[in-house]
């Protein structure tokens, strides 16, 4: 399951800091981040799955626009006479100003969307959907709630993040890359890895990708520090 760390600012005019790692499996092509959607979604970039279509994090920079989607752990049924369709499209969506349907005809997700100095998590568990604003500070997400100390990564993990919040812009992402690395010691498949194996778990997933984002109101500074997978953990190199 993927994992997302926020800062949000206590200004509206100070960036927002965003690390996502992607879990995914290898066997499922994408893209690193680029313009693959530039007929139906100009000006937009971002990771693309290629076996559907849409993105796992997507940006719009010159509107100031990131959202990144995460699956949950609840399954949902379609209803009688539909099909789901895939989460790649909400993010792609999201960014260009439309709305989360309501009820989504999609598996269950957490939708984090960054715009305007403030940031957004809308959750759909297969029953209902519901948005909330985060408070300024930093917050981590993957499968379940925003900072859910019941999951192992976020207990063990967000207390470091936290640590070095609101550090100036040429220090956040070494900092945060530093407690990234820190995290990929762990075995890929302890349940505190941020940089996971989760096979193990019954999920043929690995931690694939990891970008950093800094979003101001006109621009989106979007970078990849992590390419790999978590059986390749420690050999990875993570870059500035």
């Amino acid at each position: 399951m993927c994992t997302v760390i926020v800062e949000v600012p206590h200004r509206v005019d100070a960036p927002t800091r965003v690390l996502a790692v992607r879990d995914e499996d290898p066997g499922r092509a994408w893209d690193p981040p680029g313009p693959w959607w530039s007929d139906q979604f100009p000006g937009v970039v971002g990771v693309r799955d290629r076996l559907a279509g849409g993105a796992w994090l997507a940006a719009a920079p010159e509107s100031g626009r990131l959202a990144v989607i995460l699956n949950r752990s609840e399954p949902v049924a379609p209803p009688i006479g539909a099909e789901l369709g895939s989460r790649g499209a909400i993010p792609l969506d999201a960014v260009t100003g439309r709305p989360v349907a309501h009820p989504p005809l999609t598996q269950s997700f957490n939708l984090v969307e960054v715009h305007a100095g403030s940031t957004r998590v809308a959750v759909w568990n297969g029953v209902q959907i519901a948005a909330r604003q985060l408070a300024p500070g930093v917050h981590m997400l993957a499968h379940h709630a925003v900072d859910d100390p019941g999951t192992a990564r976020i207990r063990r993990w967000l207390p470091d993040f936290r640590a070095v919040a609101g550090l100036p812009p040429h220090a956040w992402r070494d900092a945060w890359v530093d407690v990234l690395a820190r995290s990929a010691e762990l075995p890929a498949d302890d349940d505190r890895a941020i940089v996971r194996d989760n096979r193990t778990h019954g999920f043929p997933t690995q931690t694939l990708l990891a970008c950093t984002a800094e979003v101001r109101t006109d621009a989106v500074d979007l970078g990849v520090v992590l390419s790999g997978d978590a059986a390749e953990a420690e050999r990875l190199s993570l870059r500035r």
